[in-house]
């Protein structure tokens, strides 16, 4: 088992070691994750059918132009003269229409705008949704890293323990229970460490899924960085924030804004339309009257065109309260995501707030368990602290190691949630925490 503990951290030490050179970084990690993330991709493509929207709805302004042909045979019966003869007649024609008052067209076509817009928050809300999977892929394999770290080296410090303690016992100066309470600790350790490599596995492969690569090593941050406090220093200010610039808030006012024109566009099927009609063909046919002698014939229309809809068996109407229904859920909707990305917001600055205390309180509880731990061992070899007190040191030690890495981490990721949730999170805040990195 010692054996185990000594290649563990000699894998921990080489991967730190790997950390200074060459190793990848949270910038390199968030590019590799741009290029490869398949729910992205997705959004990606979801964005570029989401612009064709505003083409299609130009089409209903533009003139169309259709081109019929037909070639058909006829037996025609001459009944005077008791004749009765078949004979073929084609015809094509050009037709030209150019809508000149159609609303619910000019409706549909201002809602095609509206649903690029829409397109584009939703890409931009999956972008960040990215950018906060990739950092909490990043920061879950550094802490695990660190959880392992500290797990190896409280393994290595109890089974130390242990042997001192055997030592000990040898000579008379402790109790066979000093020797248990060691030796459980060190199973205690040899298992949690166990843990750590296989949470460390999962975490690694986790970002894998995300980048399609698994680096060597991750740098982590610099000793003794200080993390920044939120600008500005106002909750409310980021709440308001996020009421407004969140791109869900964003994507459900554009589609309150679409139900609204929706209600539009299905009234305007009680009101008439008018186009420009003009057509050009040809007709050619045998004419039965005059013996079957053949005929040609070319026609040119032009004109317009009005339809005004007297009654359609309801469905207007229905359409209509349909839609107005849709435009009240889209209004809740809207409802919803401003309270959501609020609740998000105040969630995100007291984490960071609360994170940069909690790492201030690690960081003294780091010195202060150290030093606690150099008194016990020197108390236990002079005779005036037992065993159980140099282990119960040791585990607070590197229990306050492990979650001050945590509360580092937490506290960067609830700056890039806090940024996410006002609707300003973007790759200059990615590079701002890999400034931090080493």
């Amino acid at each position: 088992m010692k054996q185990r503990a000594v290649r563990v951290a000699v894998a921990v030490a080489a991967g730190l070691m790997a950390a200074g050179a060459g190793a990848a970084d949270l910038e390199q990690v968030y590019r590799d994750a741009l290029t490869y993330d398949a729910t992205l991709a997705g959004a990606r493509a979801s964005l570029e059918a989401g612009r064709e929207k505003l083409p299609q709805g130009r089409a209903g302004l533009l003139p169309s132009v259709n081109l019929t042909g037909n070639s058909n045979w006829n037996e025609a019966d001459y009944r005077t003269t008791g004749r009765s003869q078949g004979y073929n007649s084609n015809g094509w024609q050009v037709q030209l229409t150019q809508p000149l008052f159609r609303w619910q067209n000019w409706v549909q076509y201002k809602q095609g705008e509206m649903q690029v817009a829409l397109s584009e928050a939703q890409y931009q809300l999956a972008r960040q949704d990215l950018t906060l999977r990739a950092a909490q892929g990043y920061f879950d394999v550094l802490v695990a890293q660190d959880v392992l770290a500290a797990a190896t080296a409280l393994h290595e410090a109890n089974t130390q323990q242990l042997a001192l303690a055997r030592k000990s016992f040898e000579v008379g100066t402790v109790t066979i229970t000093d020797v248990h309470e060691a030796q459980s600790r060190a199973d205690l350790s040899s298992a949690q460490t166990i843990a750590a490599e296989s949470d460390l596995a999962v975490k690694r492969h986790a970002l894998l899924v995300l980048t399609g690569k698994e680096p060597d090593a991750l740098k982590g941050l610099r000793k003794g960085v200080a993390l920044s406090r939120p600008e500005p220093a106002d909750i409310q200010s980021w709440v308001a924030s996020a009421e407004t610039g969140n791109y869900a808030v964003q994507a459900a006012q554009i589609g309150r804004e679409i139900s609204d024109r929706e209600v539009e566009r299905n009234r305007a099927g009680h009101l008439p339309t008018v186009d420009l009609v003009a057509s050009h063909g040809n007709t050619t046919s045998a004419n039965a009257f005059a013996g079957f002698a053949k005929t040609d014939l070319d026609t040119t229309v032009v004109g317009v065109q009005l339809a005004l809809p007297l009654f359609q068996g309801g469905a207007v109407n229905s359409r209509v309260r349909e839609a107005a229904a849709l435009r009240d859920k889209a209004s809740s909707d809207l409802d919803n995501a401003r309270r959501t990305a609020a609740q998000n917001a105040r969630q995100a600055y007291l984490g960071v707030s609360s994170g940069l205390a909690q790492v201030k309180a690690f960081e003294a509880a780091q010195v202060s368990s150290r030093s606690a731990l150099d008194a016990n061992k020197l108390g236990y070899e002079v005779g005036v602290r037992i065993n159980i007190d140099v282990l119960n040191a040791q585990s607070q030690l590197f229990d306050t190691l492990q979650k001050l890495s945590k509360a580092r981490y937490d506290t960067l990721l609830a700056q890039l949630k806090l940024k996410a949730a006002a609707g300003t999170l973007g790759d200059d805040d990615i590079k701002a925490i890999n400034a931090l990195l080493d």
